[in-house]
């Protein structure tokens, strides 16, 4: 497939959302990272994260805490370079809690290589019970 690049049209932005979250549902760290500049960066809740390196040091870190992850990602808007989106994901931890994540994303997009070059999320956690899980 081609580089989607900016300006996005509805078309691409919603291929944009469709690849990031084929993505992080891989669990693959390098695959992952492979959507960023090299010098990316990131707020995710609390931590700042800067780099490729930073990125896959976070995934590997989260999918050995988050298992079982599963996500939803959906766009909400988009203007020139920049995506927002809404997200919900679940997962359990080695007690066998699961949980729902939500948040909200804001992207920007480097111009010439399409790649993200900042990603801002806010993400909530909610304690569920098995029987409640929407992603199977």
């Amino acid at each position: 497939m081609s580089k989607i690049l900016p300006p996005f049209t509805l078309e691409t932005a919603q291929k944009k959302v469709k690849l990031a979250q084929d993505n992080w549902n891989s669990k693959d760290p390098e695959r992952i990272a492979l959507a960023y500049t090299e010098d990316c960066e990131w707020r995710n809740r609390n931590e700042f994260i800067k780099g490729r390196t930073d990125i896959k040091k976070f995934l590997k870190k989260k999918y050995a805490k988050e298992l079982d992850y599963k996500l939803e990602k959906y766009l909400f808007a988009f203007m020139d370079n920049k995506i927002s989106v809404h997200f919900q994901y679940e997962y359990h931890n080695e007690n066998g809690q699961w949980f729902r994540a939500y948040g909200n994303e804001n992207w920007e997009f480097d111009w010439e290589s399409g790649l993200m070059m900042k990603r801002d999320a806010s993400i909530n956690d909610l304690a569920i019970q098995e029987s409640e899980r929407k992603f199977k």
